[in-house]
Formats: structure tokens, C-alpha cells, sequence
């Protein structure tokens, strides 16, 4: 029997260690463990083992001791590394971003109070490792011969095949186990169902090879935005292109002319989308100068009438869109102002606005509005090259300015939305028409009066509220907007121009540095974290507009086709992702793991329950339609990004 364990027990240490980093990862993250897809992950698991043990075979005695401990070590950051992204993000980091992941480093502080708060959940993901170095020199590090090598291999590629068979037999439905492995891209969802290391061994795959997620649905025949299959060659609109918001592009005769046949499928796809109509919002705020926010973790928590009263005026005295989402993709702040300023599905696995860098974006409100005569300007108080800004915001056709590149302001951790607003205004004021965007920064986690500069400063304006610590710093933070909105509302007023500007402003995403119970807090009450959890304003302002309160679902996806039909723009509806809210088309709202929101209600499409609206009714057949049309709005929007396609089908 100690012969057995000196000579094999190395396989079996490097199985239950992974096992239980598993185990315990599962529970710090997702608090919940649901037994199939832990045994799907053990599968998985079982042939990582098998793997590794195979590489240790080359080695015997300390060499072999050494690069055992090495590699558990390596696996158990692996864990640990995870584990803070989530606790940080709410979400994991791919290949892609560890690569680009030098810039994490600004927030050590934040890390290091995560690491402090979840040392237990730390300390025993490394405990594998550290038990290791005791343990490790009862076992018996010998070379394998080549028949064990061709056995340890058989056993790899059973467990392997065990594994896919057990894919196969659980179900291929969208976000299924399955689809995961073999057709979609969503990280957060792929680690709960197919476990950590698979995910990540995925996604290192997919990198190296160029995979693409599949299409589930024909391009021969794809679905419209309304939901029904068009099955006419000459689509209705064509024949009344002045009432819609089109641009004169012939798909038909591009994909008719087109050899390659990816571009050719997308010719055809967008050929039958269905654009939105105009309407009588069209054009209600053409020749405004616009400042279009994307405000950091902004939230409807952040709105109160005595704390927040600029946040309170624009809400209630603007459109006030009950009904809107933000919701959370895979690279957090960056991809949120991707879908606000871009209109399109970020892509997973890559820093998306990054890459659209190198793209023709026409449709961004700088590039929309620049070729109209508009100075237009951006602005961020934070790091100039964060996320790769400095590549994606000029290309959006800003005159680009943030801290390290022209924006002087105090650099604190976070900066000064209020001192961001007060040094840019002079610089376009004076210029109309124009139009400046701004990412701010003031909002961010932490959220506590000892690491978080703005909370401190704006502390005493919470001291008496009947709230946590938590829950008072977050509102410290967002304070910081208010103020910074207040000297933007009476620089335009002492200009004269505040009747003639939009202001337009969104979440990058909800205040995820928040704990569930101060999120509940806040509310008032127990919060869905399906759908209620991403529900945010949107603000549209202008000073002497009528208020209005519009209750059709929407999302951030919908505000470039929004603010581009307000305006009067010529731009075509049926390239973007979003729809006009304003337009007559049916709403959708989509989320990262494709589950939705209609008019008709709202589909968990990890649970694949519906939960109707008011008395109305929808049978499986509609659910399929809505979930074909989003997995082709998630395809295409990649393919965009991907092919340079606006530069092509515009023929620049």
C-alpha cells in the first residue's frame, strides 16, 4: 500500500487538489453549487490530472518534486487571480485580457482590501499548493516509461471522450453545457457549467486558432427585427425608403457581386433586417449641440430629490425611460461605453472598443455630427490610455483629452467628475454647434471613506442618512456627478445655449462594487438579480422640453439610433443592434447570457423561464423567434467588428 501511494499518489493529490479548488472556488464565487454541472467540471478535472501527471513523467526526484509544486502553485493563482476579477468585476478574464492586463495594476489598493476581505476563500485555494511542500516528499517521482506515457495518454483522451458524451446526453439548447464547449462565448457562464480550468483551456484554444462562435440560425433566411421571418425578395421598405431611417445601400446587389462568402452572408442577413421607421421625434433636436455622459455605476439609487437634486431635475424633467437597462458584458466599464457610443454587441473574448479602433465607425455621435460642422471633443478623468482610449476615442472623431494627455486635473483615486467639468467647458462653450462626450469616473468602487477620495470628500453631505457605511459612500460618490452636472447646467445657462443642447446620459454598467444587501438596501427591497438588477435610467435634457415618461423596454444598445433619429441624422437602422425607442418597432432588451425582455415579458434563458407581462401570453414558438434574432444580432455584431464592415459597405 506505501509503495502504491509513493508511486501513485501524486495522480491522485493533483485530482482532489483540483477538485477541491474547484469545490471551493464554486462556493466563494457563486455561492451555490449545483451537483450535475460540479460532476461535468470533475470530468473535466479528471483529465487536467491526467495531463499534468503526464508532463511530471519526463522528470524523477527533486526536479520532479520542483515542477509539481510549480505547476499547483500555477493553478492556484489560476484560482486566485479569478476569484479577486469576480470579486471585482463580476466577471472573469480571458486569455485576451491577462494579456492586457498591466493596467489592473492602478487599482492595487482596491485588490489588496479585496484579498484582505476574502482571505479565507484565499487562503484555501492555495492551501493545495502549500500543503504540497510537506507532503509532496512522501511521493515517489520516477520517469514514466513509454508504455505508462501511452497509458496516462488513453487515459486523458477517455476521460475526454467521457466527458463529451456527457455534453451531448445533458442537452444542446442554447446555454447549455454543449452549446458552451462548442458554439458560444460567455465566460461567466461557461465557469459555472463546464468549471474554471476547461473554460480557460477553451478560451486559450479559441485564441490560438481563431475559432468563432457558430451561428444557430440560416443567414439564408434570417429573422427581422419584429420577430417574423421575411420571405419577400423586395422588402416593403425598399419602396418607401424616405419614411424610414435608411441610408441608399443595395445589399441585394453587393451580396449578388460579393465572392467572399462571409461578407456575402451578411450582405444578405442585413439585407431583411427591418428598419425603423421615422416619426414624430425625428428631427425634434436637430442643430443641438449635444454632451452625450457616460457616467460611471451610475444607478436609480443614485437619484434623490434632496441628496442628488441635478440627477432628480434631469430625470423627471427630461424624458424619463422607466423602463431601460445597462446591461453587464464581459469587460465591464469598456464594453458598457462600447454599446453606448458604438450601438453594437461587444464581442467576448476581446477588449472590443480597443479593436474598433482600427475600424470606420460611422455612426458614433463625434463622426455623425463632425462631418455636420460640429467641434467635437471628448473627455475622461482617469489615465488617457485605460482600456485603450487613445486608440478607440479619436477614431470616434473626438479631439481626445484625459489625464496624462491634456486634461489637468488633481489626480486622486477616483478623480473629480466636478473638476473635470469645470476645466473642459471653456474649451467648446463658445463653438457652436458642438458636441463633447465625457466617461467619468467619480462613481467607482471602492466603496468606503478610507481608500475612496470622493466619497471622504462629499462624506459629510451622507453623515445622517439611515444607511450602511457602504451605502452612504456609494451615494458619496455619485454626489460628485450631481455637482459636476449642476456646474454644467449653469455654465450653459450663462452661455444662453442651454435651450439648444441635449444632454444625454447613461451607466456604463450598475455599481457591481456594491454587496447584494446594500444593493437591496438602496431599493428598498429583495432585488432580482436576473433583469431588475440592470435596470437604470436614461437621461435625455433639455431645458424648456416638455417631460415625458416612456415605459417601453430599452436598453443602452438603443441610444445611438435614438440620439441619431432625435437629431435628424442620416444614418440606417438596420446596421445598428438597437432599435429607436421612439420608432413603432417591438422592443427587445438583450443581455450577455441571451436571456431577454419584450413587450411580452421576460425570458431567463438560464432557467428558460418566461415570466409574462400583465395578462399576455407567448408560446415556445416566440421564444425561439426572439432567441434566433438575438444569436444573430450577437453574431453579426461580431462580424462588423471583425470584417471592418461599415468601411466595406459604404465603400470608403
Amino acid at each position: 500500500m506505501a509503495e502504491f501511494v509513493k508511486r501513485d499518489g501524486l495522480l491522485f493529490y493533483l485530482f482532489f487538489s483540483l477538485l477541491f479548488m474547484e469545490f471551493v472556488f464554486r462556493e466563494g464565487v457563486f455561492r451555490e453549487i449545483q451537483l450535475r454541472d460540479f460532476l461535468l467540471a470533475a470530468i473535466f478535472l479528471l483529465g487536467i490530472a491526467f495531463f499534468l501527471y503526464f508532463i511530471v513523467g519526463f522528470m524523477e526526484g527533486r526536479v520532479g518534486f520542483a515542477v509539481s509544486s510549480l505547476l499547483i502553485g500555477l493553478v492556484s493563482l489560476l484560482y486566485v487571480s479569478q476569484f479577486i476579477y469576480f470579486k471585482f468585476f463580476k466577471t472573469f478574464y480571458t486569455v485576451y485580457s491577462a494579456g492586457n492586463g498591466g493596467q489592473i495594476a492602478e487599482f492595487w489598493k482596491d485588490i489588496g482590501t479585496l484579498a484582505w476581505k476574502n482571505g479565507l476563500w484565499l487562503t484555501l485555494l492555495v492551501m493545495p499548493a502549500i500543503l504540497f511542500l510537506f507532503l509532496g516528499r512522501y511521493l515517489s517521482f520516477q520517469k514514466q516509461d513509454k508504455l505508462n506515457r501511452i497509458s496516462i495518454v488513453a487515459c486523458i483522451v477517455m476521460v475526454q471522450l467521457a466527458g463529451i458524451g456527457t455534453l451531448k446526453a445533458s442537452g444542446k439548447g442554447i446555454n447549455s453545457a454543449y452549446d458552451l464547449y462548442y458554439q458560444s462565448s460567455m465566460p461567466l457562464l461557461s465557469v459555472d457549467r463546464l468549471g474554471l480550468l476547461t473554460t480557460m483551456r477553451l478560451d486559450m484554444q479559441r485564441q490560438l486558432s481563431g475559432w468563432e462562435p457558430k451561428l444557430a440560425v440560416s443567414t439564408k433566411n434570417p429573422p427581422g427585427a419584429s420577430g417574423n421571418w421575411p420571405t419577400s425578395k423586395s422588402p416593403s421598405w425598399e419602396n418607401e425608403a424616405r419614411g424610414y431611417n435608411v441610408m441608399d445601400i443595395d445589399f441585394q446587389q453587393l451580396a449578388a457581386k460579393e465572392t467572399n462568402k462571409e461578407l456575402k452572408d451578411m450582405y444578405k442577413y442585413f439585407s431583411m433586417v427591418e428598419p425603423t421607421e421615422k416619426n414624430r421625434y425625428t428631427g425634434k433636436f436637430k442643430g443641438y449641440n449635444l454632451i452625450f455622459i457616460t457616467a460611471e455605476s451610475f444607478s436609480p439609487y443614485a437619484v434623490n430629490k434632496e441628496v442628488t437634486p441635478t440627477l432628480y431635475k434631469l430625470v423627471h424633467e427630461g424624458y424619463n425611460f422607466t423602463n431601460f437597462y445597462n446591461p453587464v458584458w464581459g469587460v465591464s466599464t469598456s464594453d458598457g461605453e462600447y454599446v453606448a457610443c458604438i450601438g453594437l454587441i461587444p464581442k467576448s473574448g476581446i477588449w472590443s472598443f480597443k479593436a474598433s479602433g482600427r475600424n470606420y465607425m460611422p455612426f458614433t455621435m463625434g463622426n455623425q455630427l463632425k462631418k455636420l460642422g460640429y467641434e467635437t471633443r471628448a473627455y475622461h478623468n482617469h489615465t488617457y490610455s485605460y482600456y485603450g482610449r487613445d486608440v478607440s476615442h479619436p477614431n470616434m472623431g473626438y479631439e481626445y483629452k484625459a489625464v496624462g494627455n491634456g486634461l489637468d486635473v488633481k489626480v486622486t483615486w477616483p478623480e473629480s467628475d466636478l473638476e473635470m467639468i469645470e476645466k473642459t467647458v471653456p474649451d467648446y462653450i463658445g463653438n457652436e454647434p458642438f458636441h463633447t462626450y465625457y466617461m467619468t469616473v467619480s462613481g467607482h468602487m471602492q466603496y468606503n471613506f478610507s481608500g475612496n477620495y470622493i466619497a471622504w470628500k462629499n462624506k459629510k453631505k451622507v453623515e445622517g442618512l439611515p444607511l450602511s457605511t457602504e451605502a452612504k459612500a456609494y451615494l458619496a460618490t455619485q454626489i460628485e456627478l450631481d455637482r459636476a452636472l449642476e456646474q454644467l447646467l449653469e455654465r450653459l445657462e450663462e452661455k444662453g445655449v442651454a435651450d439648444r443642447t441635449l444632454i444625454a446620459l447613461s451607466a456604463d454598467h450598475y455599481p457591481y462594487g456594491l454587496s447584494a444587501e446594500t444593493i437591496d438596501e438602496l431599493a428598498g427591497h429583495k432585488v432580482d438579480k436576473t433583469f431588475e438588477l440592470y435596470k437604470s435610467p436614461f437621461i435625455l435634457y433639455a431645458k424648456g422640453m416638455k417631460p415625458e415618461k416612456i415605459d417601453k423596454p430599452a436598453s443602452s444598445l438603443d441610444i445611438i439610433p435614438t440620439l441619431s433619429n432625435l437629431l435628424g441624422l442620416e444614418y440606417d437602422s438596420r446596421l445598428l443592434m438597437g432599435r429607436d425607442i421612439f420608432s413603432n418597432s417591438e422592443p427587445l432588451v438583450m443581455f450577455v447570457d441571451k436571456s431577454f425582455i419584450t413587450d411580452r415579458g421576460k425570458y431567463n434563458s438560464v432557467t428558460r423561464e418566461f415570466t409574462p407581462a400583465g395578462n399576455t401570453s407567448v408560446d415556445e414558438k416566440y421564444i425561439q423567434s426572439v432567441s434566433s434574432i438575438i444569436q444573430a444580432k450577437f453574431h453579426f455584431s461580431a462580424k462588423i467588428l471583425d470584417t471592418d464592415f461599415y468601411r466595406k459597405v459604404l465603400q470608403r
